[in-house]
């Protein structure tokens, strides 16, 4: 099995554990958090990009 090669937001707090990491996964991609590494989570490229522009557009917001 290839190795999983991850990268990191530009957004991410340096070296620390406070990251968001993505990587290619055949026709999709993985993401998880630096700091729960066994986390992952597999999606499109697609689905990813709808939910990236519906945190843009403020629709996932909550208000306490």
């Amino acid at each position: 099995m290839p190795q999983t090669t991850w990268r990191k937001s530009s957004f991410s707090e340096g070296q620390g554990d406070n990251c968001v990491e993505l990587a290619a996964a055949g026709n999709g991609i993985r993401i998880r958090e630096s700091d729960e590494p066994d986390a992952v989570v597999c999606t499109t490229p697609a689905a990813l990009g709808v939910f990236i522009r519906a945190i843009q557009a403020g629709r996932l917001d909550r208000t306490l």
